[in-house]
């Protein structure tokens, strides 16, 4: 009931789902660019029109007893930035463990500026063996965008120049990554 009433939000709102949702078991998808509290209802919106249930990990000091709940039941898993962990290890061995698995990763790790793209996504896709489905937040079209889905060979040049590509096509405001790129052509 929950899933209908946010597709309908998300159409009503204006917003549509731009690509082909792909019939796959296990995938991540790669969230960008985060740029605003708004991205969280949006990327509701998205999930509940594609009929994936996708479950997103979200910095722990969501996670409070008032509203924790609330982000569980969306399908949120708690990550502790503040520490080293190797939560790339940690995802790798969720998906082993699990036949149907769907994973959202914001690829920048934060709505602030960032100099570079994070790389865990591309790091649990490898050791994983499971594909990337890029989910651009297109504002000015009002869409999410969705790429094919996309294995990685352990070439990381190679693997994240189409990465990189498909969100210089996303409009909206670029991070300093993706200025970078778009000005060097370099995957920094």
């Amino acid at each position: 009931m929950f899933s209908a009433f946010a597709r309908w939000l998300y159409k009503i709102a204006g917003w549509k789902l731009l690509g082909e949702v792909p019939d796959l078991p296990k995938a991540i998808w790669v969230l960008a660019p985060h740029n605003t509290n708004w991205d969280f209802p949006v990327g509701v919106g998205a999930r509940a029109t594609t009929r994936v249930w996708i479950q997103y990990l979200a910095k722990k000091e969501l996670f409070t007893w008032y509203a924790g709940w609330f982000f569980r039941i969306l399908g949120g898993k708690p990550v502790d930035r503040s520490r080293a962990n190797n939560l790339v290890d940690a995802i790798v061995d969720i998906f082993i463990q699990n036949d149907y698995l769907h994973i959202c990763i914001p690829a920048e790790g934060t709505r602030s500026d960032v100099p570079r793209l994070k790389t865990g996504f591309y790091y649990i896709s490898l050791k994983a063996d499971v594909p990337l489905i890029l989910a651009g937040v297109d504002y000015p079209r009002k869409a999410v965008v969705l790429s094919e889905p996309m294995y990685m060979t352990g070439d990381f040049d190679k693997d994240m120049r189409p990465v990189f590509e498909f969100f210089t096509k996303i409009q909206g405001k670029h991070k300093t990554w993706l200025k970078e790129y778009e000005k060097t052509g370099k995957i920094s």
